[in-house]
Formats: structure tokens, C-alpha cells, sequence
């Protein structure tokens, strides 16, 4: 797919899930996900203290980091679903240990290096990203997380039912209902893994497809 036609792209996904959080407030619910529970383990663990969330949306993952303890910086390029964010925060009494920011992953992360302990994204990195952007978005989660901090996401990967569905876009994207997927291949986990500790490859299924993620851990060396 050509630059233009991955920002076209880009576009429409942007519209696409601002629409959707507007129609379909806290769409996800109010639980965590079974990998943020995983993830909060893993960052206690290690000591964190301050987390960012990829790809929050309207919060379910980092309302429970911060009901857990963690500083939460979380950061989605919906506005409508960082809205419903901070007003479910105010309700659970945790607004004082979260903080939104509306940002798109194509471009660098708004963070200082080193100044965040702990990086989660649930189905963040296989969005409609191309591969050179999950490459960027990668080097840029590494400049930000200190020595020794952990970087806990998870992608849907080309084992999915959906995976060679619907309408292709290139580069491991289709897009199925609207939804578009960059797909991963265990290569391209590997590769994202270069000069890190890479601890743990999952596989495991969510809803009612089901679809088929890995939930990936990986350390920065101390």
C-alpha cells in the first residue's frame, strides 16, 4: 500500500473508532482484560510505579491499573473514549492517578526517555499499522520505558479466523465489519524482540469468534 493510501487508511480508522465509542459507550465493559491483569502482575513484579497504556480507549485496562496503585498515563487517539476515561476515573475516586492524552502511535510517543517503568497495549500494535509503523512505535515504547522495564502487549496473529478475510489492504492489514487488523506473524514478533528480553509468547483466544491473540512480555535489559 502506498503512503498516501496507508493515511487514507489511517483516516477512516480514526473516524471509524471515534464513531464507535460515541455509539457504543464503554463497549468493552467495566472488567479488565485478561491481559491487563496479567500485565499489572508482571509490572509489580518488577517494582513499576508509573505506566502508559497504547490504545486505551474508554479505560477498562488502566482504571484497573490505577485502582491497583500505578500512575496511569493513558493515551488513545479517541477523544470520545478518553472522555468516558476520565469520567469513569472521577467515579472510582482514581482521577488523581490517571492521565489522558489524545495521540496517534504513527508519531512519537509525548513522553521524556526513560520515564515510565512499565508500556501495555491490548490490540493496539495490530491495528491498521503498517509494518514500518509497529517498528517505530516499538523504538519509541524502548526510548521511553527505563532500564529494566517491561513492555506487555498482545496481537491478533495470522493463526485468526479473520486473518485472509474480508478486504486486503497489504501488508498483513484486512479489514473485516470495518475493522481493520494487521495480522502478525511470529517473524515479526521476533524482530520487535531484537536486543530485548523476550520472556513469554501466549497464545490464548478472546470473544466470541473467538479470535486468536499472542499476549507477548518483554524486558528491557537493566
Amino acid at each position: 500500500m502506498s503512503r498516501d493510501g496507508q493515511e487514507d487508511l489511517a483516516a477512516a480508522q480514526r473516524a471509524h473508532w471515534q464513531r464507535t465509542y460515541g455509539e457504543h459507550p464503554r463497549m468493552y465493559g467495566a472488567q479488565p482484560s485478561e491481559a491487563a491483569v496479567h500485565a499489572a502482575a508482571v509490572f509489580r513484579a518488577a517494582g513499576a510505579r508509573d505506566v502508559m497504556e497504547l490504545g486505551a480507549g474508554h479505560g477498562r485496562d488502566a482504571l484497573y491499573f490505577a485502582r491497583q496503585g500505578f500512575t496511569v498515563r493513558a493515551a488513545d487517539f479517541s477523544p470520545a473514549g478518553l472522555e468516558q476515561l476520565r469520567a469513569a476515573a472521577h467515579g472510582q475516586g482514581v482521577a488523581d492517578r490517571v492521565t489522558t492524552m489524545v495521540h496517534d502511535v504513527r508519531e512519537p510517543l509525548p513522553l521524556a526517555d526513560a520515564s515510565v517503568d512499565g508500556v501495555f497495549a491490548h490490540m493496539l500494535l495490530c491495528m491498521a499499522l503498517s509494518t514500518q509503523d509497529i517498528h517505530a512505535l516499538a523504538g519509541e515504547v524502548r526510548r521511553v520505558l527505563r532500564p529494566g522495564g517491561c513492555f506487555v502487549y498482545t496481537v491478533r496473529h495470522t493463526g485468526d479466523a479473520h486473518y485472509g478475510a474480508g478486504t486486503g489492504h497489504g501488508d498483513g492489514i484486512w479489514e473485516h465489519s470495518g475493522f481493520a487488523v494487521h495480522f502478525f506473524s511470529r517473524p515479526l514478533v521476533d524482530a520487535l524482540a531484537d536486543g530485548w528480553h523476550l520472556e513469554e509468547v501466549h497464545a490464548f483466544e478472546e470473544g466470541g469468534l473467538p479470535r486468536r491473540l499472542w499476549r507477548i512480555t518483554q524486558r528491557l535489559p537493566a
